[in-house]
């Protein structure tokens, strides 16, 4: 039995190839409370039913950065998994509102790569995920540059 393997070499990217991650995550009113706490935002559109019921979605929203952390954590078993580290995000768009019991599913593309110019054990992956609900609806999408090991040369 083989044991399993987190994340991708670089050598192992493909520009143009596309990841469904097979990680999913339904986010429950206990995850978007403790995120809210965690994270010192008290806004009541995200813990007050009563407030939430006289506004735009007229339901509790779920903090979106609660929706971005997952959507980058589900990635990690593919995209990250071997990272030294990620470079930088950019272009995030909340691109739908996520409510409580919404289930988060998600898909990276690979962009571009390139290697590194000062560490030959090592490149710079970029990649696009866009984080989708239950009913496929596009919810998020962001960018990153991640710094990926190479295999050992032998």
């Amino acid at each position: 039995m083989e044991a399993n393997k987190l994340g991708l070499y670089y050598e192992d990217f493909e520009v143009g190839a596309e990841i469904t991650h097979s990680l999913s995550k339904t986010i429950f009113e206990s995850d978007n409370n403790l995120f809210s706490l965690l994270t010192m935002n008290a806004h009541p559109v995200h813990t007050n039913i009563d407030y939430a019921s006289k506004n735009q979605h007229g339901k509790i929203l779920v903090v979106g950065t609660l929706v971005f952390s997952l959507a980058v954590g589900m990635t990690v078993p593919d995209i990250s998994g071997k990272a030294i580290a990620n470079l930088g995000y950019e272009d995030i768009k909340h691109l739908a509102p996520t409510f409580i019991n919404d289930t988060l599913y998600v898909r990276t593309k690979v962009l571009d790569k390139r290697e590194s110019k000062s560490k030959r054990d090592r490149g710079i992956v970029y990649v696009e995920t866009i984080a989708y609900n239950q009913r496929k609806e596009a919810v998020l999408s962001f960018r990153r540059h991640v710094l990926v090991k190479k295999k050992a040369e032998e």
